[in-house]
C-alpha cells in the first residue's frame, strides 16, 4: 500500500510539474509572438530554464524569470518560481524582496516610459501585481510552515517515546533496588541467624543424629545466603541476569546515539576510557537524556558531548548553546534529571545540571575512574 501511494504521489507531482511548465511556456509564447527583435524570445527561453532550475536553486531560478517579466507580460513563470522560492527559502526578507520585484515588474515594463508612471492603469497594474506576488509568496511560506510543524511533531513523538522508555526503566530499577534492600536487610539477616544457631547446635549437641541434622541445616543456610547474595547483586545490576535480545547500551553505542539524535551534536571523547558495564550504562543514559532535553527545550542549538578523564575521574558533559528556534513549550517534571542523579549515586559518582551564562544548558556526570594497571 505504501509503495502504491508513493508511486501515485510521484505521478501526481510529475503531472503538476508538466502542467506548470506547459502553462508558463504557453503564456510566454503568447506574449512574445509578434514582438520586435529576438530578445523577447531569448528572455522567454531563459525564464523556462529558470523554471527547470528552481527546485535545486530557487533563488537563481526566480532571477532567471525576471527579464521576461519586466520586458513582457509573461507572468506565470515568475509566479511559479516565486512560490518555489517562498516554499524553500528560510529567509523571509528574500521572499518579501522577490514578491516586491514581482509586483513592480508586472506593473512597470522596460524600457520605462516616465509619462506612464503616474497613469491610472499603471497604478492598477501595480495593485494587481502586489496581489499576484503576495499570493504565491504567502502560499509558499504556509506550506513551508506546515512541513516544519510536521517535522516538529514527529520529533516530539520520538522524544516522547525515548523519555517514556527511560522512565519505565528507571521505575523498574527503583523497584529492583527496593526488593534488593528488603532481601538484604530482612531475609539475609534471618537466614544468617539460622546458620549461627545451627552452628551452635552442631557444636553443642550430644547426639550424633542431632549434630548431623544441625550440620545439614547450617549447610543449607549458608547455601541460601550465597543464593541471596547472588540475587541481590542481580537485582542491583541494571537489566539483571536476563540475556538481552541486543547488547546493553554503553560507550560503544554513543556514536550511533549522537548521530541519530536529530540535533546538531558532536562527540568528543578520550579513547582510553574503560568503565564497568554499570558505569557505561549511566554514561549512555546521561547523554541520551541530555540530547532528548535539547530536542524538547532548545531546538536549533548546537550540542557538544564531551567524555574526558581527569583528576582520577571520568567527566561526562552534555552542553548546548543558546537555542535559535522557539522551544516546543512542553512541561518539564525534571524526573529524568532526578533519575540521572540516582544513577550517578548508585555508580559512586556525582551529577549536576543547570543553565550557564551564555544562555545554554549543561549536564555533567562525574564518575570515579578505574585505576590503570
Amino acid at each position: 500500500m505504501t509503495s502504491a501511494r508513493s508511486r501515485r504521489d510521484t505521478l501526481w507531482a510529475v503531472v503538476v510539474e508538466v502542467a506548470l511548465l506547459a502553462a508558463a511556456a504557453l503564456d510566454s509564447l503568447l506574449e512574445v509572438t509578434g514582438a520586435d527583435g529576438g530578445w523577447p524570445w531569448v528572455f522567454a527561453g531563459v525564464a523556462m530554464l529558470g523554471l527547470l532550475l528552481r527546485r535545486r536553486h530557487p533563488g537563481v531560478g526566480f532571477l532567471l524569470t525576471v527579464p521576461a517579466l519586466v520586458t513582457s507580460y509573461a507572468l506565470i513563470a515568475t509566479l511559479v518560481a516565486l512560490y518555489t522560492l517562498a516554499r524553500r527559502s528560510p529567509d523571509r526578507t528574500v521572499v518579501i524582496t522577490a514578491a516586491v520585484v514581482t509586483a513592480v515588474g508586472s506593473a512597470i515594463k522596460v524600457p520605462v516610459q516616465p509619462e506612464l508612471l503616474a497613469d491610472r492603469q499603471t497604478l492598477l497594474d501595480l495593485v494587481y501585481g502586489i496581489l499576484s506576488g503576495a499570493g504565491p509568496a504567502a502560499l509558499g511560506q504556509l506550506v513551508q510552515a506546515q512541513a516544519s510543524l510536521r517535522d516538529r511533531l514527529r520529533e516530539l513523538a520520538d522524544s516522547y517515546d525515548v523519555e517514556q522508555e527511560l522512565r519505565e526503566q528507571q521505575t523498574l530499577e527503583r523497584e529492583r533496588n527496593r526488593l534488593a534492600r528488603e532481601m538484604h536487610d530482612v531475609v539475609s539477616h534471618q537466614v544468617s541467624l539460622i546458620a549461627v544457631q545451627a552452628g551452635a547446635l552442631q557444636v553443642g549437641a550430644a547426639d550424633e543424629g542431632a549434630r548431623d541434622a544441625a550440620r545439614t541445616v547450617r549447610g543449607l543456610a549458608v547455601s541460601t545466603l550465597e543464593e541471596l547474595r547472588h540475587m541481590v547483586a542481580v537485582l542491583r545490576t541494571p537489566g539483571g541476569d536476563r540475556q538481552p535480545l541486543q547488547p546493553q547500551p554503553g560507550l560503544d553505542g554513543l556514536e550511533a546515539l549522537v548521530a541519530a539524535s536529530g540535533v546538531d551534536a558532536t562527540l568528543e571523547r578520550d579513547p582510553d576510557i574503560d568503565l564497568d558495564q554499570h558505569a557505561q550504562r549511566a554514561v549512555y543514559r546521561t547523554v541520551q537524556e541530555g540530547l532528548t532535553n535539547v530536542r524538547k527545550h532548545a531546538p536549533g542549538s548546537r550540542v557538544v558531548v564531551r567524555i574526558v578523564r581527569e583528576a582520577g575521574r571520568v567527566e561526562v558533559t552534555v552542553h548546548n548553546d543558546r537555542p535559535t528556534e522557539r522551544p516546543l513549550g512542553l512541561p518539564g517534571s525534571r524526573q529524568g534529571l532526578i533519575g540521572l542523579r540516582e544513577r550517578a549515586e548508585l555508580a559512586g559518582g556525582e551529577f549536576d545540571a543547570g543553565p550557564d551564562d551564555d544562555g545554554g544548558f549543561r549536564v555533567v556526570l562525574r564518575l570515579p575512574a578505574p585505576r590503570r594497571t
